[in-house]
Formats: C-alpha cells, structure tokens, sequence
C-alpha cells in the first residue's frame, strides 16, 4: 500500500471515531441541558477538542512522543472529525507562541467573520426556492 493511500486511511478512521465521538458528546450534554437553547453540545465538544489538541501538541511538541502517522490519525483524523475548531485553535497558539501576534490575530478575526458570513451565505442559497 503506498504512504499515501495509508495516510489517507489513518486520517479516515480517525475522522470516522472523531464524529462518532461528537455525535455522542454533543447530544449528551444536550440531553443534560434539555430546556436551554443556547448549543452547549456544540461548545462543549469545540473546547474538549481544543483542550485535547493543545494538549496533545504541547506533548508532541516537548517530549517528541507522537510519529507522524499518530499525528495524522489523532490531529487531523480524531480531533478534526471531533472538531476542526480545535486545529484552528491550536494553529493560532502556534502563530502567538511563535511571535506572530498579528498573524494569529487576523487568524481569529479572519476566520470568524469569513465563517460567519459563509455560513450566513450558505444558509440563504439554502433557503433559495
């Protein structure tokens, strides 16, 4: 099997276990809070996934105790299944621990907005009838 397609597979089946995972996270805590409105299933597995990716990288980063294909099946595959809130999280600490205040705040900023209005975009060519 070449590199490749075994990278693929690795980001696959942990992409598969990440959703899984926040299928069940999210609907219990929504389950757990069942008169709010506000989506705390969804903040709740946004932060768990940020907490873990950070924490994760901290190890990877200080203790080299991640390879590659471990990355590729927790970071991109596990947590970014889990939630791609979590890579965008971690990507910004990396821009601030690297000095690029600027980067990492325009990384915060861009994001939200161009989410925000592809969302709002999204959601209108949705309703298009």
């Amino acid at each position: 099997m070449s590199q490749s397609i075994a990278q693929l597979l690795l980001v696959g089946a942990g992409g598969f276990v990440g959703s899984i995972l926040r299928y069940g996270v999210s609907g219990l805590v929504h389950r757990m809070l069942p008169m709010s409105t506000f989506p705390w299933g969804t903040m709740s597995v946004n932060a768990t996934g940020s907490l873990l990716i950070g924490l994760l990288g901290g190890l990877a980063d200080t203790r080299q105790i991640l390879t590659p294909e471990a990355r590729l099946f927790m970071f991109i595959g596990l947590l970014g299944g889990f939630t791609t809130f979590s890579t965008f999280s971690y990507e910004t600490l990396v821009l601030m621990r690297d000095g690029e205040h600027l980067r990492a705040a325009s990384n915060v900023m861009g994001t939200i907005v161009i989410c925000l209005l592809a969302v709002w975009v999204g959601y209108g060519l949705g309703r298009v009838r």
